[in-house]
């Protein structure tokens, strides 16, 4: 695949010599991946896995990447500009963080600032995408990918031109801008694969709707050119094309999208030979299933949901579908690919409080992972693949029952008290209890498994007396782009 010709061009240098500088030597004796699949679970933390676990399996520790040889913890907080100007970063202090209930739900990040960091190793404020706290482009772990070759894709379970699947692909100073960011992924970027939500003729429930809605998908011009197969596209629909689809593989030819909304047309290309470059809207507007009609969480105080007890949408697709869906496109290029794949509504339920619809989302994601592995193990090697897994922060503050401030009296050398989620067994809702209706500065967990996975016993930033050794979100760029060169 061809690389991006993007302002960001003028940084490479610069970014290149930061992270061997920060990585050192020693990196650069281990071997370089052919493929990185990074998994984004939005809004996870360590609870959000357990809960699912417990539901799914009856007990903790028994997903495939908690079998992964390297764990760490990940800080996960953004950086602030101040009234002069100045750029501050706020931190995390482990000890304070296990001292004081309050004191994580302060200097917390946001989804576009956690997947900037990720994709580019570097921190930037609330909202921006692929740009610094200047408002200056940076370089994506995608971008790279492009210039080795290597195809490239991004998958999630919310909208396409959300937070975290345009943070590895755009350069934006805002992530609501959606309408900009989708032109900026569909018509700019060599991207091989997006697959999202965002239909603008279907409602959260699957059905078709008359309220059309095109900002997540670009514009009703895009939108028109995509279902045409367009190479040119009209973004203004006023009779006058004025940009066209990028050229993908770099032969000096604008490659146009294979565009598909039902899930028949997903699921045949699970195992049909594929086309060159396919976009994926399934025939849903905001999520595959978190905002399905249902009990919504703190809300319906007198209702509560248990897990898959509101039947799915059967014309959706699921995450690991799509996930299959991507696997079957970008493993055609020869020189490798990288793979995100976002679990985006697991954030969704956690702002809800909906524990059912947080342990729904999880196991897709989890599936994901499972379906990964297994191609790894079946169609490629660890020996050439990366697996990382891992959130871009935790939402909701979600502990076990009892948890919280103890009257502010020092209780065994601490302020608060954290209680681990309640086992009811399997195939029953655990006890959970939230805190938080917004994200947190908690730590999240991040397993790596294959090829340059040892990288991140380098970049262990201190340790927490819960969690023990982590590293930084930024540390996931740094990872994966030594491991690609």
């Amino acid at each position: 695949m061809r690389g991006f010709l993007s302002p960001s061009q003028r940084y490479a240098g610069t970014l290149a010599i930061t992270l061997s500088v920060l990585i050192g030597s020693t990196f650069l004796k281990a071997e370089t991946a052919k493929n990185i699949v990074l998994f984004i679970s939005d809004g996870c933390g360590y609870n959000h896995i357990d809960a699912a676990s417990i539901y799914q399996y009856g007990g903790t520790g028994t997903q495939v990447y908690e079998r992964f040889p390297v764990q760490y913890g990940v800080s996960t907080y953004m950086v602030y500009v101040d009234s002069l100007g100045n750029t501050v970063e706020r931190g995390y202090d482990p000890v304070k963080a296990w001292d004081d209930f309050g004191y994580v739900t302060g200097y917390y990040t946001c989804s576009a600032a956690a997947a900037t960091a990720m994709s580019t190793g570097i921190k930037t404020s609330v909202g921006a995408l692929g740009v610094d706290p200047k408002r200056q482009p940076l370089r994506h772990i995608a971008e790279l990918a492009e210039d080795l070759e290597k195809a490239t894709g991004v998958v999630t379970s919310v909208q396409l031109s959300h937070a975290t699947p345009a943070g590895f692909l755009v350069h934006n100073v805002s992530r609501h801008n959606y309408i900009g960011i989708a032109r900026e992924m569909i018509l700019s970027s060599p991207c091989d694969v997006i697959l999202g939500c965002g239909h603008p003729f279907f409602d959260d429930d699957g059905r078709s709707t008359t309220d059309v809605e095109y900002k997540y998908v670009g514009g009703k011009g895009v939108w028109r050119g995509l279902r045409e197969g367009a190479v040119e596209f009209d973004v203004d629909c006023d009779g006058i094309v004025d940009t066209q689809v990028s050229d993908a593989d770099g032969d000096g030819v604008a490659d146009p999208w294979t565009f598909i909304q039902a899930r028949s047309e997903f699921e045949a290309f699970m195992v049909d030979p594929p086309p060159k470059r396919v976009i994926g809207v399934p025939q849903v507007r905001s999520t595959l299933q978190c905002n399905r009609s249902g009990p919504k969480g703190k809300s319906d105080v007198e209702t509560v949901e248990t897990p898959f007890s509101t039947p799915f949408h059967a014309t959706v697709p699921t995450l690991e579908e799509m996930t299959r869906v991507a696997l079957n496109v970008l493993d055609n290029d020869q020189d490798g690919f990288f793979l995100m794949v976002e679990g985006g509504a697991v954030d969704w339920a956690g702002h809800d409080w909906n524990s059912a619809r947080t342990i729904e989302e999880q196991i897709d994601f989890n599936r994901s992972v499972e379906t990964v592995v297994l191609w790894v193990e079946v169609n490629s090697s660890w020996d050439e693949t990366l697996v990382i897994v891992t959130g871009d922060h935790e939402t909701g503050y979600l502990t076990g029952p009892g948890s919280g401030p103890v009257n502010n009296n020092r209780r065994n050398g601490t302020s608060a008290v954290w209680n681990s989620l309640y086992n009811n067994g399997r195939g029953n809702l655990p006890g959970m209890e939230w805190h938080r209706e917004s994200h947190t500065n908690s730590l999240i967990p991040l397993y790596a498994k294959g090829v340059g996975s040892e990288r991140f016993h380098k970049c262990v930033k201190g340790n927490d007396p819960v969690r023990g050794p982590y590293v930084d979100n930024t540390d996931v760029a740094r990872v994966m782009w030594e491991s690609f060169k």
